[in-house]
């Protein structure tokens, strides 16, 4: 049987991670500053991670959500704490486009309504709903055939006041920054208008915090900067740092019920253990105050760099934009320098390394995106 061959992927074969660095099986070191998509939020093979987990297997193993498991109670407690969210109720699942289907499906049933509102440029994930909340010209056909979505351009307010009015909306559904959608992040002002305009209409917002969450702006989550409090966040990734695991955070308006919502490995021991060591070395190590200096200190150095359309993002979510294809820029970086980057479209650069990033890494990062990029051979 062979792979079914959907991804383009790079020719490099790792055997080994610590922290920030991987090796692959040629003996070759490598910096990793896009953590599989932003998942590596502690850090490659942190001990007290590779612990937490060796011990859940040792004791009880997985076993999944159907029986009592105190793991999820003092997970919900731990991650009520650290993000200010302890009146919120935590489910727990599996991914980031489960989450949002989880979300998508509450905020139906809470209003009963079924249309939604989301953002040009956003990215959901891959199951039904939120496919049809995601802005993708090689699905708009399946979005077109009655999945209830409206697609608006990012801050466009008077569009969602529009629709909102039309009387069938259940929720909108916006990326606290948005990711593959190029590292764009919501106007402040936009987002506390927005969650004003949902309150007074009873529309359910959701913050998709699937990527940004968790750290990863500089704050635990990245809405927190708009002073806001969402009816239903969602959030995956760097929650596991590695391990398949994914949440939805609901606000006290909606009332729990028996068969409300539903999954098969949410929730189970090991997600659970994954995710309380996440959250421990998080705060162990004061990791988000290292996104924020470590981030800012990135932004900064691109900043000063001629020839860059734009630098943008938030922490250690950062996007850099050129006016063409940045594919000879990344292919130098990985062959030439060892370092693995991101890609937003064609021109944008997406840096998602570990929250554990420190600034000489950051420093090894800009002295060698420097020599590349002012390479006359490597230049667009």
């Amino acid at each position: 049987m062979n792979l079914f061959d959907v991804y383009p992927l790079m020719n490099v074969t790792p055997v080994k991670a610590k922290d920030c660095l991987v090796w692959d099986d040629k003996g070759n070191e490598y910096l990793d500053l896009y953590g599989g998509h932003a998942v590596i939020s502690i850090g490659h093979s942190h001990p007290h991670y590779i612990k937490r987990i060796t011990d859940q297997l040792n004791n009880i193993g997985f076993y999944s959500n159907s029986v009592q498991n105190p793991l999820q109670v003092e997970l919900a407690e731990k991650l009520g704490k650290l993000s200010g969210l302890e009146n919120y109720s935590l489910f727990l699942c599996n991914s980031g486009a489960e989450a949002n289907e989880n979300a998508l499906k509450l905020a139906s049933f809470h209003t009963g309504k079924k249309r939604v509102i989301a953002f040009g440029k956003g990215f959901h994930g891959r199951t039904s709903a939120a496919v049809a909340v995601t802005d993708n010209t090689k699905i708009q056909a399946e979005i077109n055939k009655g999945h209830h979505s409206v697609i608006l351009p990012l801050n466009d307010l008077e569009g969602v006041k529009i629709e909102i009015a039309k009387g069938d909306v259940c929720a909108v559904i916006i990326e606290g920054i948005q990711g593959i959608g190029g590292i764009r992040v919501p106007e402040a002002g936009f987002l506390k208008e927005l969650d004003k305009l949902c309150r007074e209409t009873g529309t359910v917002l959701i913050l998709d915090e699937i990527q940004s969450g968790y750290g990863r702006s500089g704050s635990f989550f990245a809405f927190e900067v708009a002073g806001i409090s969402p009816d239903i966040i969602t959030t995956a990734k760097g929650m596991g740092n590695g391990f398949p695991v994914g949440a939805v955070l609901i606000s006290p308006s909606f009332e729990a019920s028996h068969g409300l919502l539903g999954t098969t490995f949410g929730g189970n021991y090991l997600a659970c253990a994954a995710s309380l060591a996440v959250l421990e070395v998080m705060e162990e190590q004061n990791l988000i105050e290292n996104t924020r200096n470590v981030g800012q200190y990135l932004i900064d150095e691109l900043g000063k760099l001629d020839g860059i359309v734009e630098v943008r993002g938030s922490g250690l979510m950062i996007g850099i934009e050129f006016e063409g294809s940045v594919a000879p820029i990344r292919k130098a970086l990985l062959e030439d320098k060892r370092i693995f980057t991101g890609v937003s479209s064609t021109n944008v650069i997406r840096l998602l390394p570990p929250l554990t990033l420190s600034h000489e890494m950051a420093s090894r990062f800009l002295e060698s995106f420097s020599e590349v990029y002012k390479s006359p051979q490597k230049t667009l």
